[in-house]
């Protein structure tokens, strides 16, 4: 189906932060598969820990114990603080778990008609419930009627926040990305998120973050809450957990970890043993080369870089980004700017029409990083031509 405006040119071939296509030309990728790749194409370890499993077994179906899922899930709740996991095969599907788990516990505490506050500009996926909850109409349109139940609010707006939760009773929690990832590299206020946690715990309501694009390292933490202080009740995973095979993740903690029960949700191939040995290689990888506290130091080298060269440039408006999640804003839409990048030897992304985004793999060298930057730069300087 003609659901995608494909770029002309297919890749055939990859080896760390470069991709090879049908001819043998390379580039240097810039947005890991847009934040799926996080360790690199072809990553070894990864590749090593596929290979094997699938010699041995890829599926059973969660009828049964998974020994692999319950190790990621311990894993994965022991780094972030959570008591509960539930697997799934995308963001969006981890999203959507995240949404049954408030409206269950609203219904749990008698609230018949349950309301989640959402942030304009958000995306959390395109299944009716996710589409529904992201602030962005052209995903929406043609789709109608959207599913109820959602609150849409200003992003990194705190006191919109307390108003919407003052003037309705039935709103149980708030879902929001720790950054806006399609909405332009969207970096709210420092105690953004530590101001929401008060407002959910005051209210009895539960903090959801969609940590999809953010989570596995990529804002220089493993998770992007940590910048903040606070733990979530509920927060989600996919893209680079098991760096190109398809996972999601959903964790919870306290009132929340117990909310969904038997026959209350479930998933035919979420968390198979080929997924969570793909996703616990992942993991020890990240760990053990210390890639959070790298990409916190090679995205503010990179900041400065960017600063240094472009800030003062008519066309651009801001610079932005926190780790190797990064954006830079022109005055004008820069989306031909994909296609010039080609000629140039490199992929990059342009998202919300005017803000190039970078997503590099987290363990891209620094000799890379410059040839990046370098790139990048001459494209906005010379207007891509």
């Amino acid at each position: 189906m003609s659901t995608y405006n494909r770029l002309p040119i297919g890749f055939v071939k990859g080896e760390g932060s470069w991709l090879a296509d049908e001819q043998g030309n390379k580039y240097l990728d810039c947005i890991s598969g847009l934040a799926v790749c996080g360790l690199g194409h072809a990553n070894k370890n990864i590749a090593h820990a596929i290979a094997r499993q699938a010699q041995e077994l890829i599926h059973t179906s969660n009828l049964y114990r998974i020994p692999a899922q319950e190790r990621l899930a311990d894993k994965l709740c022991g780094l972030a603080g959570m008591d509960k996991v539930f697997f799934s095969n995308s963001g969006a599907e981890a999203n959507e778990t995240a949404i049954k788990i408030a409206r269950k516990f609203a219904h749990g505490s008698n609230i018949d008609r349950p309301e989640i506050i959402v942030a304009e500009n958000s995306f959390h996926g395109r299944t009716l419930a996710t589409l529904s909850a992201s602030g962005n109409r052209k995903i929406q349109e043609g789709f109608e009627p959207l599913v109820s139940g959602f609150v849409r609010v200003p992003y990194n707006d705190v006191k919109a926040v307390a108003r919407a939760c003052k003037s309705n009773s039935n709103i149980v929690a708030v879902l929001v990305e720790p950054i806006q990832g399609e909405g332009g590299i969207n970096i709210p206020n420092s105690g953004y998120l530590a101001d929401l946690r008060g407002i959910c715990d005051e209210n009895n309501m539960l903090l959801m973050l969609d940590e999809i694009q953010t989570g596995m390292g990529r804002t220089g933490k493993m998770f992007a809450f940590e910048h903040s202080g606070i733990k979530p009740d509920v927060f989600t995973l996919a893209k680079s957990l098991a760096n190109g095979v398809p996972i999601g993740a959903c964790l919870a903690r306290g009132k929340a970890a117990d909310v969904l029960q038997a026959g209350n949700h479930g998933s035919t191939f979420g968390g198979n043993p080929l997924a969570c040995h793909a996703a616990l290689a992942s993991i020890e990888e990240i760990i053990f080369g210390d890639l959070p506290g790298k990409a916190a130091v090679s995205g503010n080298k990179l900041l400065e870089v960017f600063n240094h060269k472009l800030a003062s440039h008519r066309h651009v408006k801001s610079i932005r980004g926190m780790g190797l999640m990064l954006g830079i804003e022109l005055e004008t839409d820069c989306t031909e700017l994909v296609v010039k990048a080609l000629e140039f030897g490199i992929l990059i992304n342009v998202t919300a029409g005017r803000v190039i985004r970078l997503l590099p793999a987290l363990n891209m060298s620094e000799d890379e990083k410059n040839l990046m930057a370098d790139k990048l730069i001459d494209i906005v300087l010379q207007g891509g031509k």
